[in-house]
C-alpha cells in the first residue's frame, strides 16, 4: 500500500482556541509562545484511499504554528519546525509529504525542506492552480458567461500560483489584468506571457481596486495574512475565486454584495471510501486541492518533488489534472463563506445582478 503525509497548521489563534478552549483565558502572545515549543505530531490517520488503480493510506501531521507566527518568527526556526514535522512523516512510513497552507510558501517554497528529508515533498500548487481555474470557468457558466468573453484579473500575479493562473487565462481570455505589489515583476510576467500569447491584451497594476474594476472573473492567490478585497472593489456580477489561506476576500463581501459570486478555490471531491478521521471544516470526502495532489501522487507512485519552489510549470498543471481524473478526483460543489452554493444561491445572485444593473 502507498503511503503519504500532509502537513497542516492552525490558520489563526482561533483555531487553537477551538481545539483547546481553556487557553482562551490566556493572552494570545503567551499561547503562541507556548505553541511554538510544542513538537509536530500525528493528528489523524487517513484510511481507505482507493482508486481503480491503487490504494493508499496517509497521515495529517500537525505543525503548531499559526500563519502569523510563521511570518514573525525567524525563517530558519520555522523551516526547522517544518523539517521536524517531515521527520514525523518519515517515521510513519510516508513516501511523500504535502505542505499545507502557509508551510508551502515559507522560505524557498519547500526546496530547503526537501533537501533535508529522505522523502518526496510537494506544495500541491499544481493541482491548486488547475482546480481554481476550472472552478472559475464553471462558476462563470453558472452565471451565464464564458471565460472566453470575460475580462480576467489575477491578484497576486507576482507569485508562482498567480503566474501560472495568468498563463491558463491567456489560453482562453482576450483581456487579462495582473495585480501585485511589485510593478517591475508584473511587467516581467507580462513580457513572458506576451511571447506565447501575443493576441492577449495584458495590463499590469499595483492598484488593486483599479485592477478589479472591470473584471468579470477574479482569481486571488496572495500570501497576505490580512484581508485585501472588500465589497467596494468588486464589479457587479463578478466571480471571485479565493485560493488564498488566510482568505483574501473580506467577510464583509458576504453581507454587503449579494450580486457577486465568491467561491473557495480548489475544493476537491475525493474517492468516496476515504476517511480523514479529522474535521478540517469541509464536508466528508472533500479536500483542498493541495491535499488532493499529495494523495494523487501517492496513488500514482510518483514519489518525486512534483510541485516545489517558486516556479510552477503549466505542463505539470496539465499533467496533475489528467492524473486526478484517472484516479477519480474532481471538483466538488462550490462553497462560499462556508455556505454550499446550490441552485437557489445562484438564482439569488442572478436576481441581485439584474437589480444592480437596473439601479445603474
Amino acid at each position: 500500500m502507498e503511503k503519504f503525509a500532509f502537513l497542516i497548521h492552525p490558520i489563526g489563534i482561533d483555531d487553537i482556541y477551538r481545539k483547546y478552549k481553556g487557553l482562551k483565558l490566556l493572552p494570545e502572545t503567551f499561547v503562541e509562545r507556548l505553541a511554538s515549543r510544542i513538537s509536530p505530531s500525528e493528528v489523524s490517520h487517513i484510511t481507505n484511499l482507493c482508486s481503480p488503480y491503487n490504494q493508499a493510506e496517509g497521515w495529517f501531521i500537525g505543525l503548531p504554528l499559526t500563519t502569523r507566527m510563521m511570518t514573525v518568527l525567524p525563517e530558519k526556526k520555522v523551516i526547522d519546525k517544518i523539517i521536524e514535522a517531515g521527520k514525523v512523516a518519515e517515521k510513519k512510513g510516508a513516501k511523500i509529504l504535502g505542505l499545507g497552507a502557509h508551510t508551502s510558501v515559507v522560505g524557498d517554497a519547500g526546496v530547503t525542506i526537501a533537501e533535508n528529508l529522505n522523502i518526496a515533498v510537494t506544495t500541491g500548487n499544481s493541482y491548486t492552480v488547475a482546480a481554481a481555474y476550472e472552478a472559475t470557468k464553471d462558476a462563470l457558466r453558472l452565471l451565464g458567461r464564458k471565460i472566453e468573453d470575460s475580462e480576467v484579473t489575477i491578484v497576486g500575479a507576482n507569485g508562482s500560483i498567480g503566474r501560472v493562473c495568468a498563463e491558463l487565462a491567456c489560453r482562453d481570455s482576450k483581456k487579462l489584468t495582473l495585480v501585485g505589489t511589485n510593478l517591475d515583476k508584473l511587467e516581467g510576467v507580462k513580457d513572458n506571457l506576451k511571447k506565447k500569447y501575443e493576441e492577449v491584451d495584458i495590463e499590469c497594476t499595483i492598484d488593486l481596486r483599479k485592477g478589479m474594476r472591470n473584471a468579470d472573473a477574479v482569481i486571488t492567490v496572495t500570501s497576505s495574512i490580512e484581508e485585501i478585497i472588500y465589497p467596494e472593489d468588486i464589479k457587479s456580477g463578478a466571480v471571485v475565486c479565493d485560493v488564498a489561506r488566510p482568505r483574501d476576500v473580506s467577510k464583509r463581501v458576504k453581507d454587503m454584495r449579494n450580486d457577486v459570486l465568491v467561491i473557495e478555490g480548489g475544493v476537491i471531491q475525493v474517492p468516496e471510501e476515504v476517511e480523514f478521521n479529522f474535521n478540517f471544516g469541509f464536508p466528508p470526502k472533500q479536500a483542498y486541492a493541495c491535499m488532493a495532489e499529495t494523495m494523487i501522487l501517492a496513488l500514482e507512485k510518483r514519489y518525486d518533488n512534483f510541485s516545489l519552489g517558486r516556479d510552477i510549470h503549466i505542463e505539470k498543471v496539465d499533467e496533475i489534472n489528467k492524473l486526478a481524473k484517472k484516479h477519480g478526483f474532481k471538483l466538488a460543489g462550490f462553497r462560499s463563506f462556508e455556505r454550499v452554493v446550490n441552485e437557489e444561491y445562484i438564482d439569488e445572485v442572478l436576481m441581485n445582478m439584474r437589480l444592480a444593473q437596473e439601479v445603474k
